[in-house]
């Protein structure tokens, strides 16, 4: 198995028009990704979160999330949704998704035979990094 990462995905004022699922799809079908858990939240005014049930994320009639009925891996919980759409802001909604990165299993598996163990991952924001890239080349 290869290591499993989590997103968060805000989508501000609630708008989600389901463009990113079909890359989610693609890179699935590729067998880039696993979904294990993709489930939906929604932080209100009042600050209260509640997990919403969306099958038509863009609103064409279309089931758009069809693909990954039954992809529930039962791993993301309530505190866990709860958590997340603590991190959002009031009057947005987030996708929050769980997913095993199958490219990398089998160089996971060669180094947990050479005795190797994965201690630490983690991904950096992307605004981070082109502020961080942008410094470098001011500095350069």
């Amino acid at each position: 198995m290869g290591p499993i990462s989590y997103l968060v995905v805000e989508f501000p004022g609630a708008r989600m028009t389901g463009e990113g699922l079909q890359e989610l799809v693609r890179l699935t079908e590729q067998g880039t990704v696993r979904v294990l858990d993709l489930a939906f939240v929604m932080k209100g005014a009042d600050g209260t979160v509640t997990a919403l049930d969306i099958s038509d994320i863009d609103g064409d009639g279309e089931l758009d999330l069809m693909v990954f009925e039954g992809a529930s891996s039962d791993l993301l919980g309530p505190d866990d949704l709860e958590e997340a759409g603590g991190a959002l802001a009031a009057d947005s909604a987030a996708a929050v998704l769980l997913f095993e990165n199958t490219w990398a299993a089998p160089m996971v598996s060669a180094l947990r035979r050479s005795g190797a163990e994965l201690v630490a991952a983690g991904y950096v924001p992307h605004d981070q990094l082109t502020e961080a890239l942008d410094l470098a080349e001011a500095a350069g």
